[in-house]
């Protein structure tokens, strides 16, 4: 069995926003691309593309607003009881 290195925990704050960029904007991407184009071989060549470029723009945004987003749940959610 092969033990995989994790890396330390002081790069969750870069990892979490790295994941959820790559995740969401697959999704997104394939959507907008299979409703303008359908499911072509068209689409095939052109998906790649689209995901990276919407990639490119999602990380830095969410590197970004991620603190914001964090200060407005923080007033919408109550905090934890600490039961």
């Amino acid at each position: 069995m092969t033990l995989v290195r994790k890396l330390p925990a002081r790069y969750a704050p870069i990892v979490m926003p790295f994941v959820l960029s790559i995740l969401m904007t697959a999704v997104v991407s394939v959507i907008s691309t299979l409703r303008s184009l359908g499911p072509t071989p068209a689409f095939l060549a052109t998906w790649p593309g689209a995901w990276g470029l919407s990639w490119l723009v999602a990380f830095p945004t969410l590197l970004l607003v991620l603190p914001l987003v964090r200060r407005i749940v923080a007033c919408v959610v109550a905090a934890p009881s600490g039961r």
